[in-house]
């Protein structure tokens, strides 16, 4: 049977700072972010099983995302940790902002990583994460593809 892509788009809000930034980016700020999630594998061909036809049911693909993802990321800052930004990050979460911390430059590149790593631990092994495109501007993007991280 043929091997076929099933690509989810999610939107979320996030805000983040690059600490040792040479430009603007290393003011707090936010974008509109727009992510794409690829997942490839060969559709279920057993007739009786209730997702025929399928490589995943979107909505499974969709509450993945949501979990490990957008609920996380929507309406937060992110900031690195192993900066002096963990300063403002304490002061803003005493402040009952949501603030994640993570050990990397929040930046959409190695955000992708990030968000690679999170969607494959929850997938089956018959599908296969092939892609993950993440929009931070309308004409500014990070992808991450399987193929090119083995």
């Amino acid at each position: 049977m043929s091997t076929i892509r099933i690509t989810k788009q999610f939107n979320f809000e996030t805000g983040h700072a690059l600490y040792g930034y040479d430009g603007k980016c290393r003011n707090v700020h936010g974008h509109s972010y727009k992510l794409s999630v690829t997942v490839s594998g060969t559709p279920i061909d057993d007739s009786s099983h209730v997702k025929f036809g399928m490589v995943i049911d979107f909505t499974d693909l969709k509450k993945i995302v949501k979990e490990e993802i957008v609920d996380q990321f929507d309406h937060a800052t992110v900031f690195n940790k192993n900066t002096p930004h963990v300063e403002l990050a304490k002061e803003l979460s005493d402040r009952g902002h949501h603030v994640i911390l993570v050990d990397y430059q929040p930046t959409s590149e190695m955000m992708v990583i990030d968000f690679a790593e999170r969607i494959q631990s929850r997938l089956t092994k018959n599908i296969q994460l092939f892609s993950i495109k993440l929009q931070e501007t309308e004409t500014s993007f990070a992808e991450w593809f399987a193929n090119e991280n083995e």
